[in-house]
């Protein structure tokens, strides 16, 4: 009787035990249930099809599922084995194709780029070689280029052995020497060809005005790439406001000033958001003189005509007098 009594107080204190730990674990919820066996639907459906695009999705969305090994540790256990190697089978097949880099992120319709093939199984170097491949076929995109300075947002390194932790990882510093190059020289280049066009600021106000549209479209899109040089744009609003200062100086300024404007509200330094200030005052003058003269001009054929109607009517009634009305 002892014996029994003892043996239900323990399976008692293993119950009140145990039950906690079930309750916690939040992967045996039904949506849990239902999601992770989802997930091994469609590894088992795309293992069938035989299409790796598809087959390297399904691995991926089994290894992002945090509740499966509850489930089906053997497909768990094939994603983790297959995504490395499959994944570095549809990379390289991608980068034959010259599909180097796309900003759509891995999909099962086999448009993947290899960059994102690379990026997705950690091999970061290759994802970042085949990155400059992109560039280098496409030096004058600005926004390639930003998607290529930013390839380490997201990315971890290995786990720490003792603790686990990730760091983010970060890519070695020939990586950004050689972006940095490529910013700089292409930087350059627009500023050379701005020269060219900026010589256009000394001919008439038409030529003006079309020097101006070309000329700062040439020193916005520098100062984009500059932006990711030490010294940043500041070469290019520099130069901006140097040719405000080129176009205040000309005698014809009451007709060009706003294109002085132009140049000085893209410099925004705080010399050049003065001379802003003193460019639209002057514009506002030259509006306020220019309203008084069309008064005045206004006013003068106003007497001309009134005299001229004087003149008629004088005459008129010198002939009607004349006739004997």
């Amino acid at each position: 009787m002892r014996r029994v009594r003892i043996l239900s107080g323990a399976l008692l204190l293993l119950t009140v035990t145990v039950s906690p730990v079930h309750a916690d674990d939040i992967c045996l919820g039904d949506e849990e249930e239902k999601s992770a066996k989802a997930a091994v639907a469609a590894l088992t459906k795309a293992e069938q099809a035989g299409r790796p695009a598809e087959l390297f999705v399904a691995y991926r969305s089994i290894l992002g599922n945090e509740c499966l090994d509850r489930y089906d540790k053997t497909a768990l256990s094939h994603a983790k084995t297959g995504v490395p190697k499959l994944g570095r089978d549809l990379a390289k097949a991608a980068e034959a194709k010259g599909l180097w880099y796309s900003a759509d992120p891995v999909r099962g319709d086999g448009q993947t780029s290899a960059f994102r093939y690379y990026d997705a199984i950690g091999d970061y170097a290759d994802a970042n070689r085949v990155m400059m491949k992109a560039l280098q076929a496409k030096p004058d995109d600005l926004a390639l280029f930003t998607a290529a300075w930013g390839v380490d947002q997201g990315r971890s390194g290995a786990p720490d052995p003792n603790t686990g932790e990730r760091q983010p990882y970060v890519s070695p510093p020939a990586y950004r020497q050689d972006l940095q190059k490529m910013a700089s020289g292409t930087a350059d280049r627009l500023m050379k060809a701005e020269e060219q066009d900026a010589k256009g600021l000394s001919g008439s106000a038409v030529a003006v005005a079309t020097a101006t549209t070309q000329s700062l479209e040439k020193l916005r899109t520098a100062a984009g790439w500059m932006k990711f040089l030490p010294a940043g744009d500041k070469m290019a609003r520099e130069r901006a406001e140097q040719r405000g200062d080129t176009i205040t100086a000309r005698s014809d300024s009451t007709f060009t000033q706003t294109n002085a404007l132009m140049y000085y509200e893209f410099a925004g330094s705080p010399k050049a958001k003065d001379k802003v200030a003193q460019v639209k005052k002057k514009m506002e003058e030259s509006s306020r003189a220019l309203e008084k003269s069309g008064e005045k001009v206004k006013g003068a054929f106003s007497e001309q005509s009134q005299a001229e109607q004087k003149k008629f009517d004088k005459k008129k009634a010198d002939l009607e007098k004349e006739l004997g009305f």
